[in-house]
């Protein structure tokens, strides 16, 4: 393909006048970027200047004839000198090459040239530019040209061009399909022998789908060849036993792992010949082993880390696990070399799991990769476990194990300065081995791109995630993050939005774990308890209680009950349609003569996988609660290394990915939970006789167990499905107490009616009344006129109310107050009665000081009200004081939008008031913001039933309520120069709201990393 000037010079046709030298422009560093491509391999997108002439050359030479001849239409074997200097002397504003490198060689470039509506060359205000691709043969078909095509189309925006056109053989199917698959609105037609297209450059839903769809196959495919290496070189093996070279030396062998492996050890030479290192060949470096490595563990001393990444580099390893310390977490010098080391191994294509990272281990059977400092290999299972902390992943490994749950795959990633855990939930989203996913993370690089890629994730598997360093103010040592001013519940709430269980430990992280791994979703809140302890029955329903779960009545088999009384009380729950869950507590029993009974675990436990094995299928989570028995937890631990093979994401056995089924059976947006529970009696079963059907009654409205069915997953193809081997014996979770065992079901709880609804997500709605023109004209008249504040500038109160009126939300007016005659004729023109406030910045919405004089009837107490405040608060001057007219009584809240520079636009909601504040009683959501999650947000307050008529008030509207929220959302969404909007307050009344103040803050607005093209962090 080529352009217009191209094809004239190719027909050796008069060339065009030669257009006069660029002008000089500063070279925009802020174009290069290290990307991601098909194959999992990376590769740096930047300008390309007069300084490449050589590269230039070198590239084309290596261009297949048949790739010249698409380029230019005609055989072109070689540039000329004329060539080489047109395409390495750019403007950067009319005329952009950009190129694709790997170890700094050119592998494919792309240009545009500005052209007018005839064609021809042009400057701005032309608003169209041609456009031209060269890929080298050998990386074709790795999507560098869709990575490329995403950076010269933003690049091309930046400079104001909207459309590119583009001309192509239509022998260039390839080259065709880049442009097609890409997303834009687009127009073809065919002209002499060639296609014509043209591309508009504005994003659509489309185009930013394909986007993303690239962006996840390119991500979890470099991360599967991290996990899958055919071969592993060791680099710093010593050569005496120990250190931490040998150590994972000796623990990828001792996992059986099924590929090549090598030593490699820099002090080797010529004369010590033949040398193995625990039965594997040694030798002095990457390119001695004269075999293709594709992953190599680093393990020598951060200062010949660079020497030993070019070795890797230039001998075509795909990745590299560094172990090495003395990076971020030691200092500044650390930092440096840690950017320098990241350079350096994407120069190469390669990418990086660390530095200062513990390792890591695949347990699939065809691959056993145990590339870490973890002694024991983890048994094969369901669960990804990812950590940022190798202390904390030792822990997590040890308790899992214990507990007998198996994995699919654990990184523990140090510093995670390229690899992080949004690689590896782009990874495990479709990962058919992988069930459940656990994180456990101390910061978040990108926590706009973490919150999108956790909701697509927990649509199909849950995500546990527990956070570290939560109150320290700070990321740690080591971790390159954005600075963010929201705190950490705000974090916690937006992270549940997004479907992500968020607990506080790595207690709870295993606890949930194993419950999600083992058993079905819960189809709602409908506890069965039973067991042969009364009082432990009902610590069972406290738990429940205070977590949010509905409890039935405790069924107490007494404490002579046997292992088939559990049985068959745990058959008849699980056949029960008026519980969703069932808890088994159980103590030691009590024998014939007195004596207590520890040793009946293993009975106990085969009993009750006997009742799951028997029930019509698995529908209902069982969990079990335990106080000393001995055996019991092991024995109902069956290692999840014993569960078929490879299930998929929609099978219809196993963890909750499958599972998940009927409707939710609690509270729904719009009604309240019951005010009080009944205190629970116990149901005794008697003794000796076998355990009735516990068939208490639920407490509360709306417990129709029935529902729309099994949520399935996508399907995986057939070749992925379960063998058809005999099921294994149910693994039933064991906790020592009742709260853990509790917390971790209300955890499933929530995920499973979190999963029903993204099912049916909420809308944004559209409003008729909403002109955005109007606001958009308001906010470029504000921000762009000469003398503007670069950093912002917060509306007058006249300006604010036009904005906000544009979108629907009337403010009541206000009228200032300077003296007792002017609060006089403000009552005049608004009517009595009225209400006095003081704006003065340290009185504003602190009724409590006594700033606020409400129903003034008359003139008379108008006065006598200005003169009190005058007296008691000080002088007009300085309390600023206003009339506003009364308004219907209702509650005061307060609605609010910011956008946070970590994770965008939030919009946030809380009753006005001192109580409020001090308790941290705010909700948040991310915007845009549905109507389903602004009907959340607003019953999401631990004061809510202040708005539904607590202790006999009058409801209020809360339709009306979440109608502003909704129209708040859309305001800072459309406009992202509205970086920050407060109502304060919004009393809603029984019928309608009003509006009282209102505060609104326009800035240029942030850039939005998460819509520009795809890149990996910067460094």
């Amino acid at each position: 393909m080529q352009s217009a000037s191209e094809q004239s010079e190719a027909a050796e046709q008069p060339a065009p006048p030669a257009r006069p030298e660029p002008p000089e422009h500063d070279y925009p560093d802020h174009w290069e970027a290290d990307v991601v491509l098909r194959d999992g391999g990376t590769a740096r997108i930047r300008p390309i200047t007069a300084d490449d002439a050589e590269r230039l050359v070198s590239f084309y030479e290596q261009v297949s004839d048949e790739s010249k001849y698409y380029r230019f239409f005609a055989p072109y074997p070689r540039l000329s000198a004329k060539d080489v200097h047109r395409f390495t002397h750019h403007d950067f504003v009319d005329r952009v090459g950009l190129a694709a490198t790997v170890g700094g060689e050119f592998i494919a470039t792309v240009r545009y040239d500005r052209i007018d509506g005839r064609g021809l060359p042009a400057s701005a205000p032309a608003d169209e530019a041609e456009v031209a691709f060269l890929v080298q043969d050998a990386h074709q078909g790795r999507g560098v040209a869709s990575a490329l095509l995403e950076h010269i189309a933003a690049v091309a925006r930046e400079r104001d061009i909207r459309r590119f056109a583009a001309e192509v053989l239509p022998a260039n199917t390839k080259m065709i399909k880049v442009f097609t698959d890409a997303g834009y609105t687009q127009k073809r037609s065919f002209e002499d022998g060639s296609v014509r297209l043209h591309l508009d450059l504005e994003p659509t839903d489309r185009s930013l789908a394909v986007q993303r769809a690239r962006e996840q196959r390119a991500e979890a495919r470099s991360v599967q060849r991290l996990l899958t290496p055919r071969s592993v070189a060791v680099v710093g093996a010593g050569r005496a036993p120990g250190g931490v070279g040998r150590t994972v030396l000796r623990n990828l062998l001792g996992a059986g792992y099924t590929g090549r492996v090598y030593a490699v050890n820099a002090a080797l030479g010529a004369s010590d010949g033949a040398v193995e290192f625990d039965g594997v060949p040694a030798h002095p470096s990457i390119g001695a082993i004269g075999e293709p490595v594709d992953l190599a563990i680093v393990a020598v001393p951060a200062e010949r880390v660079p020497e030993a990444v070019a070795d890797c580099g230039e001998h075509g390893v795909q990745g590299l696990v560094v172990l090495s310390a003395g990076y971020a977490e030691s200092g500044a010098a650390g930092r440096e070399r840690q950017r320098q080391l990241v350079r350096q191994a994407r120069s190469y294509g390669m990418r990086i799991i660390g530095p200062n990272a513990f390792g890591i281990i695949n347990t699939t059977p065809d691959v056993r990769l145990n590339a870490s400092l973890a002694p024991q290999m983890p048994a094969a299972g369901r669960i990804g476990l990812f950590t940022q902390s190798g202390a904390i992943g030792i822990a997590l490994l040890a308790g899992l194990h214990r507990r007998g749950a198996g994995l699919s795959s654990f990184i523990s990633a140090g510093n995670r300065a390229d690899v992080s855990g949004n690689d590896f939930l782009q990874h495990w989203y479709d990962d058919p081995g992988t069930d459940v996913v656990l994180l456990y993370l101390e910061s978040i690089g990108n926590p706009r791109k973490f919150t999108r890629l956790a909701r697509r994730t927990a649509a199909v598997k849950p995500v546990v995630v527990v956070k570290g360093a939560r109150h320290s103010g700070s990321a740690p040592p080591g971790h390159r993050v954005p600075v963010t001013r929201i705190p950490h519940g705000t974090v916690s709430a937006l992270l549940r939005q997004a479907g992500v269980i968020r607990v506080d430990t790595v207690t709870e992280l295993v606890d949930a774990g194993l419950l999600l791994a083992a058993q079905p979703l819960p189809a709602g809140p409908r506890v069965a308890i039973l067991g042969n302890s009364e009082s432990l029955g009902l610590l069972t329903y406290d738990a429940c209680l205070t977590e949010g779960l509905r409890p039935l009545r405790p069924l107490d088999l007494t404490t002579a009950a046997d292992p088939a009384d559990f049985r068959d009380a745990l058959a008849a729950a699980l056949a029960d349609e008026t519980s969703d869950a069932v808890v088994v507590n159980a103590i030691p029993w009590v024998g014939e003569n007195g004596a207590t009974e520890f040793g009946d675990g293993e009975v106990l436990a085969a009993s009750l996988r006997e009742a799951v094995a028997s029930a019509p299928a698995p529908t209902k989570p069982v969990v079990v609660v335990h106080v000393e028995m001995g055996g019991l937890a092991e024995a109902l631990a069956v290692a999840t290394s014993t569960r078929p093979a490879s299930r998929g994401r929609g099978a219809t056995t196993g963890g909750p990915a499958a599972r998940a089924t009927g409707a939710p059976t609690g509270t729904t947006p719009g009604t309240q939970p019951p005010s009080s529970t009944q205190p629970p009696s116990s149901t005794r079963a008697p003794s000796g006789a076998p355990a009735p059907s516990s068939t208490g009654t639920p407490s509360g409205p709306g417990a129709d167990p029935s529902g729309p069915g099994p949520a399935q997953a996508p399907q995986v193809p057939s070749e992925e499905a379960a063998p058809s081997s005999p099921a294994p014996p149910a693994t039933i979770p064991a906790y020592p107490a009742a709260e853990r065992a509790v917390r971790a079901l209300a955890e499933a709880v929530r995920y499973g009616q979190w999963r029903r609804q993204a099912a049916e997500p909420g809308r944004v709605p559209e409003y008729e009344d909403i002109d955005e023109a109007g606001a958009a004209a308001l906010i470029e008249r504000v921000l762009g006129h000469d003398g503007a504040d670069p950093r912002g500038v917060t509306l007058d109160t006249a300006q604010a109310g036009e904005l906000l009126a544009r979108y629907g939300i009337d403010v009541l007016p206000t009228l200032p107050a300077p003296t007792p005659d002017a609060a006089v004729a403000a009552a005049g023109r608004l009517g009595y009665p009225v209400a006095l406030k003081t704006t003065a910045p340290h009185l504003r919405h602190r009724p409590d000081l006594g700033g606020v004089r409400l129903d003034l009837a008359s003139e008379e107490q108008l006065r006598t009200a200005y003169a009190e405040l005058t007296e008691v608060l000080g002088k007009p001057e300085e309390l600023q004081p206003v009339v506003q007219a009364m308004v219907p009584r209702g509650v005061d809240t307060v609605v609010r939008s910011a956008i946070d520079p970590a994770v965008g636009a939030v919009l946030s909601f809380g009753l006005s008031g001192a109580a409020s504040e001090l308790l941290g009683d705010t909700a948040h959501r991310l915007v845009p913001a549905t109507d389903r999650d602004v009907a959340e947000l607003v019953r999401s307050l631990r004061t809510a039933p202040l708005l539904f008529g607590w202790r006999g008030s009058a409801p209020v509207d809360t339709p009306a309520l979440e109608e502003v929220l909704l129209r708040v959302s859309r305001l800072v969404d459309d406009h992202p120069e509205v970086v920050a909007v407060s109502l304060e307050p919004v009393v809603v009344a029984p019928r309608g709201l009003s509006v009282l103040g209102a505060t609104v803050r326009l800035a240029p607005p942030p850039p939005r990393t998460d819509l520009g093209p795809r890149s990996l962090p910067s460094y």
